[in-house]
Order: C-alpha cells, then structure tokens, then sequence
C-alpha cells in the first residue's frame, strides 16, 4: 500500500480535528501517527509503520482488523433491504434477531435489550431504568447510585456522575446528586487486606455500610465492572460479586454489571459475570458487541424490571435515535456469528495463564513492576518506585516515566498499550482475542527491550 501524505494530514488534524481525551495545546505529530489501515491484530500508519494492537483500539477490537469485508457485506445487504429505522414504537428484524441472540448468551435471567450507541448511553440508560423499576414498585424515593472509587463508566453527564475519577469529575461540577463511591477492589494495595495474604470481603461489606448509612429506601442501583479498568485492571477475589449482589437483593437495590469493557470474551466468557458467578439485574454493554466496527452499546435486563414496568403499564421514558440501528444491529450480529465460528473466547481460554505466566515473568526480571494482575486477555502491570514498600511514583515522575519515556518509546517499538496513571501508574494489556501464543511473545519480547531502560531512568532521578 503506497504511503499518503502525512504531513497533510497532520497539518489537516491540528486546523480541524479535536482529539478525545488529548492534549491539544503542542500537540506533536511525531507522537500520534494517523492509522489507516488494520489487519489480524496490527495496524498501519501513514507512514506504512506496523505496530502490534495489545489494546484492542480501546478494549473493543475482540475479532481483530480482518473482518471488514465480511461485516461490511453484512451491512450493505442490509443497506439495501432497510437502511434506517428507529426502534421507537416499532421495529425490525435485526434489531429482533440480535435482542433475541443476546438472550443466549448473556447471564441466566437476563433476557431484555434496550439498544443505544455506546457506553456511557449506556449507563446513562442504565441509571434511568433503575429509577423507572422503583417508581414502578412505589418506591421513587430510590435515587441514590452507589459506584467505585477510581472505575470509569463514562462521560456522560449521569455516566461522569459515577465515575470515581477525581481529575475528570471536577472541571464539570457540580454533577448528578446522590452517588457514593467505595472502595475498589485492589488486593495489590486494599486498605483492608492488602497486608493480610488474601480478601476479607470488607470492601464488600462496605457497600452494605453505605447502603444502611444512606437508608435502604433511597438506594436506586449499585454499578460495578466484574474487573475495573482504571487503575489497571482490579481484579475481585472470587466471592466478592457474589456478596455485593447478596446485600444488594437484601436491601431491594439493583446490582449493575458495567461490562463495557469485560463483555464478549475479554475475561475468558461472554460476560464477566458469568465467569465471576453471579446474575446482575442489568448488564450495560458497548465496544466487543460489534468489535467496534460500529458504534453500539446496550442495556440488558431480565423480567425482574421487564415485569415491574409492564404490570404498571409504565413507559421507560428513554430512548436513542440510532439504538438499534439495522445496519449497525447486522454488524452485531456478524461479528458475534464471527466470534462463534472462530473460537474467539477459546483462544482466550486457551492463553490466558500463557499471558498471564509471561507478565509474571516480566515482573520477576525488573523490579519497576510491583504487580500482574487481570483476567483473560485484560491486564495490567503496576509500575512502582519500591517493590519492597511499594512506594509509587509522583506525579512528575509519573510525567517523565509514562508520557515522555514509556508511551512513545513502546510505540517506536510497535506495540501499542497504555501506559496510564488514573490511580497508580500501570501499563495495561489487552490485545485482540485472536492474538496467539508467538504475538505475546513478540510483545513481552518489546517489554524486555524497553522495561530495563524505564528502570535506569527512574533510578537515576533520585
């Protein structure tokens, strides 16, 4: 493929194009090269440069770059047949087909889709159908959302609301009332039993605390993602979801699944719920839905809410112009048709500990890696100042080891993660659920070239 003009481009993205979540102000083309091209787990820039994916785009890639004329052949047949149509009032086959394909793989009892066009709509839908079902129930009292310190569920103005991320909350303040945050679940670094050898289920009980602290009846909806991303990737002790949703069915507040993220495959199943055993009252979905080859998201439920709105005859008063959008909704369908056929989640399956087992190798040779954690292909590795202590690193150190060393370096390498610094600095990996055993080592081989030069440098600051 011939290369195209870069430095137009480049030229055309600073007078036009405002970047998500960038730092427009000296913005550096060198340091954001334009991808135009995708194959298996790689992509191309402009330049013809080819870099390893390890971050699935952002958590969404689960088919790899493949597939375009497969899913594209999908969309146009159905461009042809129905180009658009709302789900509002009516409906159509698609949109039909892939409500009812979700029904079988998502969490026993979950058996509802109410599409949107991504994750935080989700959310948004999320914390609206929750206060539907308790007006339903005669209870509109229940507003209350209870969420974790540090997850990310969106930008949204409901969705920031939740979100436990200080630096991104304040600027647009004051948010939506009623939300408290507890504590996630770090065993790397918990403030209950991090010194202990093993989970005490605390930060569980500290949900129940502030659901009697509140008062029970006003107490709309608990939200957690099975594994939280920010942070790097917080992984739960076995039983933890388990007692969340326990107190939360004791106390008549709905338990929410953020599975932005963690859904279709990424952990090794379908849902992270189902891998961590336990059946949410609503599942919010986006991103792997469609391996990101259009934007679409979902709110899943189950008759428990279903039958509370219809028994009132009540409307949920929410909708989206393009939830559901056929073209996008046969997307859909292809893609999990695609995951289906080729054994996707098997192979994640079948990897995971390899994955696993070469970050811990990783961490046994350079002592700038305090801790591996995640599950399925979803993980991170926490970078610390002291293993010993496990002292982290300021904030300009944070600078110097994330942003000015460690993401342009990686991507001088051809490999493509984030390195990250919502919490404690991590780099989180999390390729494309096609990527085999000889890919990983290709990319733990990038790791060993790069992670000895972050330790000198780190060391030589003080």
């Amino acid at each position: 493929m011939a290369t195209m003009d870069t430095a137009k481009l480049q030229e055309q993205a600073i007078k036009h194009l405002w970047l998500h979540f960038t730092q427009m102000a000296g913005y550096d083309p060198d340091k954001h090269p334009v991808m135009v091209r995708g194959e298996g787990i790689h992509l191309f820039d402009s330049n013809g440069n080819k870099y390893m994916d390890f971050l699935s785009g952002l958590f969404t890639v689960q088919i790899g770059y493949s597939h375009g004329e497969e899913i594209g052949r999908a969309m146009l047949e159905q461009a042809m047949e129905l180009p658009y149509y709302t789900n509002w009032t009516y409906s159509h086959p698609r949109a039909i087909e892939l409500a009812t394909k979700l029904a079988e793989i998502t969490p026993e009892g979950i058996n509802r889709s109410f599409f949107v066009s991504g994750g935080s709509e989700g959310v948004e839908g999320a914390i609206k159908l929750a206060r539907e079902y308790h007006n339903a129930n005669g209870e509109p009292m229940r507003r209350k959302v209870i969420a974790r310190q540090i997850a990310y569920h969106g930008t949204t103005y409901g969705a920031l609301s939740l979100t436990g991320i200080t630096s991104i909350r304040t600027p647009f303040e004051p948010l939506m009332s009623g939300v408290r945050h507890v504590a996630p679940t770090n065993p790397y670094r918990c403030k209950y039993c991090a010194d202990q050898g093993s989970c005490n289920l605390s930060c569980a009980e500290e949900v129940r605390e502030v659901i009697e602290f509140e008062g029970p009846e006003t107490v709309s909806m608990v939200i957690m993602e099975p594994v939280q991303n920010a942070g790097g990737c917080f992984t739960p002790s076995a039983e933890y979801h388990q007692r969340v949703n326990e107190i939360c069915k004791e106390y008549g507040v709905l338990h929410a699944a953020d599975e932005t993220i963690c859904g279709y495959g990424r952990v090794g199943e379908w849902f992270g719920s189902i891998r961590y055993d336990y059946k949410p009252d609503i599942i919010t979905c986006a991103k792997g839905l469609t391996s990101g080859y259009q934007p679409m998201g979902a709110v899943l439920f189950g008759d428990k809410i279903a039958d509370a709105l219809l028994e009132k005859e009540a409307m949920y008063l929410h909708g989206i112009t393009f939830g559901g959008h056929p073209i996008v909704a046969a997307a859909a369908l292809k893609n999990l048709e695609i995951m289906e056929r080729e054994g996707v989640i098997e192979n994640v399956r079948n990897n995971q500990d390899y994955l696993r087992d070469q970050l811990l190798g990783l961490k046994e040779r350079y002592e700038i890696v305090g801790d591996v954690r995640g599950a399925g292909y979803f993980w991170a590795m926490e970078l610390v100042k002291d293993r010993a202590t496990k002292e982290t690193f300021n904030e300009e150190e944070c600078n110097v080891l994330l942003r000015d060393f460690l993401s342009p370096t990686l991507l001088e390498e051809g490999l493509l993660c984030r390195a990250d610094d919502r919490g404690d600095p991590a780099i989180q990996i999390s390729p494309p659920l096609i990527t085999t055993r000889d890919q990983i080592d290709e990319a733990i081989a990038v790791f060993d070239r790069v992670l000895p030069e972050a330790q000198n440098r780190m060391a030589k600051l003080h």
